[in-house]
């Protein structure tokens, strides 16, 4: 079984970029038409990628709890996480309250404390120099673009106006974690695990919604508002679903020709 595996992926390595993104294309809209078929129900795609996000903060906790350090962490991304999550929570509160308010409500919390973990006993080990990405540049054109592009339902326009933010603001939050790996080209393995529990729950997040859409026909968009916003919103799943997929990728592949240990020269990093 290995032997034409290793030469699928011998053969993948050599194929151009455009080749690779059509494959990559073709393999996500062929796991969409299985996930319509097996869940019916597509609103636990949703609470699946809450779920798996939590996982992977998870997977931060556990190794700031055993190995005592943050190296290869980015506290900016953590930090944007928690200004998205609370964003979400916000609204979630006033305008639905239902179990995802809990679900946001648990990340949060344990985002913030990894956030305190790095912040105050474990500073020692926090990268400074290699997490370079400014938390203004990604905040200040989420909430421009927020003021100008927000749904049009019959909410408050404050409450609408956050509930955009909130979707901009984690479509972008991983770049920071990803330009620490980039700076560093080394990728600790509690890190990788956490960065692909992120793409795996933003593509099951992405798969939500375009299957929503699929399953009404395009009406859950005229539910959302009019104008650029639910194109905005299904743009903004499909831009992270993609910032991840490559690291994603690798990730597996690495993990099934390397032994346990550091995980480095991911080409999402080259």
């Amino acid at each position: 079984m290995k032997q034409p595996i290793q030469a699928l992926q011998a053969w993948l390595r050599r194929q151009p970029p455009k080749i690779k993104a059509f494959l990559a294309f073709v393999s996500a809209i062929a796991a969409l038409v299985v996930i319509r078929l097996v869940v019916y129900d597509h609103d636990n795609l949703f609470i699946a990628a809450e779920a798996v996000h939590a996982l992977g903060i998870s997977v931060l906790i556990f190794k700031l709890a055993t190995e005592k350090t943050c190296a290869g962490l980015s506290l900016k991304s953590q930090e944007l996480t928690a200004i998205f999550l609370a964003a979400r929570l916000y609204c979630s509160y006033v305008m639905e309250y239902d179990v995802h308010t809990v679900l946001d409500l648990t990340t949060l919390t344990t985002t913030v404390w990894v956030i305190y973990m790095m912040r105050v006993n474990l500073n020692s080990s926090y990268m400074l120099e290699k997490d370079n990405v400014s938390v203004l540049y990604v905040v200040i054109p989420c909430a421009l673009l927020s003021l100008v592009v927000h749904p049009t339902t019959q909410h408050y326009i404050v409450n609408r106006i956050i509930w955009a933010f909130c979707v901009y603001l984690e479509s972008v939050s991983v770049l920071p974690q990803l330009r620490v790996m980039q700076n560093t080209k080394i990728v600790e393995p509690f890190t990788a695990h956490y960065v692909f529990a992120l793409g795996v729950a933003r593509f099951l997040s992405c798969a939500h919604w375009i299957l929503q859409v699929w399953d009404t026909s395009g009406r859950l968009l005229t539910a959302l508002g009019y104008g650029m916003w639910p194109s905005l919103v299904l743009l903004s799943e499909i831009v992270q679903t993609f910032i991840l997929a490559d690291f994603c990728y690798y990730y597996v592949q690495r993990n099934r020709l390397l032994n346990p240990g550091i995980i480095s020269e991911f080409n999402v990093l080259n």
